[in-house]
């Protein structure tokens, strides 16, 4: 409330015509008068950001265990991870709407691009520093490289994870609106283009907010699940067989 008070004050302050900032109020109004075509536009955006989140933690997690367990694996992948994450991923943006079109798939291939390398980063690096004691006691009473990944380091990586799972839900909603702006004919980043074009400011900002409000559900979530995993680490934290 503090914010939207302190936004209308600038307006009224300033005396800002409503087509370079609109008041709240003005936001508001747009948001009622055009939910019905906010809705199914943001069904579409929604859509495409889940889709691109499961796919790009899901293949994250995949890859650092990969990368954990196999040293080949580290010596061939790790350079290309390296690499890749030296390429700004949202000027794929043009090539990747080039090959799959203006559809669905280029939004959830974006989103899973700049959702994978986070997760995936993070991840290996917490799996690669177990509790030195357990890992040594692990080893001498010979455990299989796959059950000390599965009873020490995984465990110990997972408030790692849900770091990761916190950046990946801040970087997603602008990866999927970037998508939509290089070529879409729906989703809000298309709405925005569209609105601005028209000169319908209020319009813009409706769907900038909701855009807005999709990542604030979605880093609370991450947030909930990373509270959620550390409290069961917490209850099962005691002796495991590790042969």
């Amino acid at each position: 409330m503090a914010l939207l008070a302190l936004w209308q004050a600038l307006v009224w302050a300033t005396g800002v015509p409503p087509f370079i900032l609109p008041g709240p109020a003005r936001v508001g109004a747009a948001l009622v008068g055009h939910a019905g075509m906010l809705a199914e536009h943001a069904r579409f955006t929604l859509g495409n950001l889940a889709a691109g989140l499961l796919a790009g933690v899901a293949l994250g997690i995949v890859t650092a265990l990969n990368l954990a367990l196999s040293p080949l694996a580290r010596a061939m992948m790790r350079p290309m991870l390296v690499l890749a994450q030296a390429i700004p991923v949202f000027a794929l943006a043009p090539v990747v709407t080039l090959w799959l079109g203006y559809g669905p798939a280029s939004k959830v291939v974006m989103v899973a691009l700049v959702v994978y390398f986070p997760v995936a980063s993070v991840l290996f690096d917490a799996l690669m520093r177990p509790p030195p004691a357990l890992e040594d006691l692990a080893r001498a009473m010979g455990a299989t490289p796959l059950r000390l990944l599965w009873l020490i380091q995984l465990p110990n990586a997972l408030p790692a994870l849900g770091s990761g799972l916190r950046l990946a839900a801040v970087y997603a909603p602008f990866a999927v609106i970037v998508g939509e702006w290089v070529g879409s004919s729906r989703g809000l980043g298309y709405l925005m283009l569209m609105a601005n074009g028209r000169g319908q400011t209020d319009l813009m900002f409706a769907a900038l907010a909701l855009l807005a409000a999709m990542g604030l559900v979605l880093f609370g979530l991450a947030g909930a699940l990373q509270r959620l995993t550390e409290r069961r680490r917490a209850k099962g934290a005691g002796p495991r067989r590790l042969i």
